[in-house]
């Protein structure tokens, strides 16, 4: 049995909840509040926060957190119906340079003032969203954006051919800022068919599903055809 220990409107848990259900790796839910963790969690999971995916067979007990470790951990299992690595070394490595965009600089770019801002101190109750960092982050995605609309001109998924862990990690980052309306879609159209595409995946519909009480998401958000 998988259990995956996730936030829903965290991007990092996102990735996991993804790759695991391209790849068919049953598992269930149990939600963690990133910042308030609780003493059983802190007790598995030594980064002390969501993903953390933990496999208790009769015979083992197998604890992986960070999204990096599980999506990789998926992306490793000999399921042939979704490969989430591409095969030759050239295109692995630009996959990775996309996932590492997205974990490094976007998160820092971004996530850093988006997410903290009407997230954390909203869902708190701790402060009032600064509208100066507001507009940091709005500066930031915007050129993020642009570059991955220029980039899915010529591509048919972000690293390639095929989808892979590149989509992944785009698409639980960005779907959590369009959870909070935080992208024009029509301002990026290229980006928005890819976007449209990757919803459209069966293991992308139960994010479509999530709510956060006291946030409420656009009507286009779980709209496949946006």
């Amino acid at each position: 049995m998988r259990t995956l220990y996730h936030w829903p409107l965290d991007p990092d848990s996102r990735q996991a909840r993804l790759a695991l259900a391209e790849k068919k790796l049953k598992f269930k839910l149990v939600s963690i509040t990133p910042w308030e963790p609780g003493n059983s969690f802190l007790r598995l999971c030594t980064e002390g926060v969501p993903p953390c995916l933990v496999e208790d067979t009769s015979v083992s007990k197998t604890i992986i957190s960070s999204a990096r470790a599980i999506c990789e951990y998926a992306a490793d299992d000999q399921n042939a119906r979704t490969s989430l690595m591409p095969s030759t070394p050239r295109e692995r490595a630009e996959v990775r340079r996309i996932v590492n965009w997205f974990d490094i600089r976007f998160a820092g770019d971004v996530n850093t003032y988006i997410l903290t801002e009407r997230l954390e101190k909203t869902l708190t109750g701790s402060a009032a969203p600064n509208p100066a960092n507001l507009r940091i982050g709005r500066e930031h995605l915007k050129f993020h954006l642009e570059y991955f609309n220029w980039l899915s001109e010529s591509r048919d998924w972000l690293a390639g051919k095929t989808i892979s862990l590149a989509d992944i990690a785009a698409g639980a980052h960005i779907s959590c800022l369009d959870y909070l309306g935080e992208i024009d879609w029509e301002k990026w159209p290229e980006l928005k068919a890819w976007y449209q595409k990757l919803k459209s995946r069966p293991s992308f519909r139960p994010l479509l599903k999530d709510k956060i009480p006291g946030l409420r998401a656009p009507p286009h958000y779980a709209d496949l055809d946006f």
